[in-house]
């Protein structure tokens, strides 16, 4: 679908990718103008539109393209060999929170697209994200140690406790971010708290 922009020369593929990550992290989707971005970018509404075909589709492949991006290099940095479940998910958060420093503006959009309301594309991108946290999970979980857990409590049962656990911890983090002024995330503060459900957890679920 998007072979065309694909076609370009690299450096020219970032300026328009750059200017419209820039410009949807700052205003949401319904606000972003496609005249700013193509002013920022160098090039005419009707190069971007045949690129990108409109603006919703413009936005999907945003949405992908900064989320492949982002998850190859995780998969990259985290440590699959490591068993302990507790411990590969602190490294998780550790890889997490160093990405953020070196990909301020893609965790910006990603940010910003699971804070989107927007009804011209939220029931197409609530199904894309819950396809791609399952995806993700079932990375993530590859390899684990079930060893470690209590033998009187069904496994399967401990892992729903704590999947729910943090998913409900990351829905209050994005409704905070929703009321706040400039949609801010506290991170190191996410990373403090969930530490202490780490704890927990672990004392309620391990041997």
């Amino acid at each position: 679908m998007f072979s065309k922009f694909l076609s370009l020369e690299k450096e020219k593929q970032d300026r328009i990718i750059n200017a419209a990550i820039k410009e949807f992290a700052q205003k949401g989707y319904d606000k972003a103008s496609t005249n700013e971005i193509v002013k920022e970018a160098g090039i005419s509404k009707g190069l971007l539109f045949h690129y990108f075909g409109n603006k919703k589709q413009m936005y999907f492949f945003l949405f992908d393209y900064c989320t492949t991006l982002i998850t190859d290099e995780y998969y990259l940095k985290v440590n699959f060999k490591e068993t302990d479940f507790f411990t590969r998910i602190r490294q998780a958060i550790i890889v997490k929170m160093e990405m953020l420093g070196t990909h301020p503006d893609l965790f910006k959009f990603i940010q910003e697209v699971f804070l989107e309301d927007s009804p011209e594309i939220k029931v197409e991108f609530d199904k894309k994200k819950q396809e791609m946290t399952h995806i993700n999970m079932e990375k993530f979980y590859e390899g684990i140690d079930y060893s470690k857990f209590r033998e009187d409590v069904d496994l399967k049962k401990i892992l729903k406790i704590i999947t729910w656990t943090f998913e409900k911890l990351s829905d209050e983090v994005l409704n905070q971010a929703k009321m706040s002024p400039n949609h801010e995330i506290d991170y190191q503060k996410i990373l403090d708290e969930t530490e202490e459900y780490f704890q927990v957890l672990t004392r309620c679920f391990y041997k």
